[in-house]
């Protein structure tokens, strides 16, 4: 994924910072405790198909 885009997007639900797992592909909000998938280098930002954040996850262990 291009960094330069990772820098201008922004969860479409509270607005807030978005951290990349590159080893699942994915777009993490911790305010919301989502995880938006990235398929083919292009994030999926829409609130339906992000996962549900594990309490491990959210506490970064």
């Amino acid at each position: 994924m291009d960094m330069r885009l990772l820098n201008i997007l922004a969860c479409p639900i509270c607005k807030g910072e978005l951290k990349l797992d590159k080893e699942k592909s994915e777009l993490i909000c911790k305010f919301d405790g989502l995880a938006f998938p990235i398929r083919d280098d292009v994030p999926v930002m829409l609130e339906q198909e992000a996962r549900t954040l594990s309490t491990d996850e959210r506490l970064d262990k």
